[in-house]
């Protein structure tokens, strides 16, 4: 037996998502668009086959825009079967520097692995050498108005 969705299965949840595939990634990469972070807040767990970023993502799914100023929510954006990570134009450690996510994208070398790539602004990225495609992107903090109270404008 069905059941039709209900009023209270539509409110604002904290997200959870994972990507298995280069198609699932562009929706993890679209929510992460325009995360900020200190450079310090991440970190390749060699050991572990991890690569994980603590970020402040902005509320893309959020259309509420209307309602209040855009709001961010602390997210942790993890990689698994990382086998390499590789960055240019990126101060390792640095809590001092801001950076921003702008896009995630995955190159299939041999199936199942190949170079998942972070596109920074200002010229930097980050390229992770994986086994296989493993993403979960989940919030881990409450929402919050974005100090700035302004989306990002990007030019066409």
């Amino acid at each position: 037996m069905t059941q039709d969705a209900r009023f209270e299965d539509g409110r604002e949840a904290p997200l959870n998502l994972g990507a298995l595939d280069a198609e699932d990634l562009t929706v993890i990469a679209s929510l992460t668009q325009d995360a900020v972070f200190p450079a310090s807040e991440m970190r390749w767990h060699r050991t572990g086959a991890r690569f994980a970023l603590l970020l402040n993502r902005l509320r893309h799914e959020d259309t509420g825009a209307d309602r209040h100023a855009p709001e961010r929510v602390q997210s942790v954006l993890m990689f698994n079967n990382v086998l390499r990570v590789a960055s240019q134009g990126v101060p390792k450690g640095d809590a001092d520097t801001i950076l921003s996510l702008l896009d995630i994208t995955f190159e299939p070398t041999d199936a199942p692995s190949g170079h998942v790539t972070l596109t920074l602004a200002g010229d930097g990225a980050i390229r992770l050498e994986v086994e296989a495609l493993e993403v979960t992107l989940k919030d881990v903090t409450r929402p919050y108005v974005a100090p700035s109270k302004k989306r990002p404008v990007h030019p066409e």
